[in-house]
């Protein structure tokens, strides 16, 4: 299955690759009364022939309704990993939203050894209970 089909993403930029996927999280969801729940997982692998670190995120949330909520900060879950070529970096984390559904996107500011920084992109991929499960992305 391709990204479209899943809700999930996967985008490369500068040799670094970003995959994403998200899938519904009941035990931390009260439709009833208007909460979603969400985590997801980002598996980041430097596909290039250069060393980087990751820096800071930037994401954009949109609920149902298209409210964006932007959230920025240091590195990932307290870490800002450093991929040589050939490695990779996983975690997962969490999204909660008012709407049964919604989009995240955004980017990863990266920097090479040589202190020279530069944007990944994190393409869009759906909160949604239709999307492929978080164990798709060890397929892909």
């Amino acid at each position: 299955m391709n990204s479209t089909q899943t809700g999930h993403s996967d985008t490369t930029t500068d040799g670094i690759r970003v995959r994403v996927a998200a899938e519904f999280d009941e035990a931390h969801s009260a439709p009833d009364s208007g909460q979603w729940g969400y985590r997801y997982r980002v598996v980041l692998s430097n596909e290039g022939n250069r060393p980087a670190r990751l820096v800071s995120r930037h994401w954009v949330i949109r609920d149902a309704n298209n409210q964006a909520e932007v959230v920025e900060g240091d590195g990932v879950i307290g870490e800002q990993p450093r991929l040589e070529p050939g490695n990779r970096h996983e975690y997962e984390s969490f999204c909660p939203l008012q709407t049964s559904w919604g989009t995240m996107e955004g980017s990863y500011k990266m920097q090479w050894d040589d202190g020279a920084a530069f944007e990944v992109a994190i393409g869009r991929f759906f909160l949604a209970q239709t999307a492929a499960p978080i164990s798709a992305l060890d397929e892909s």
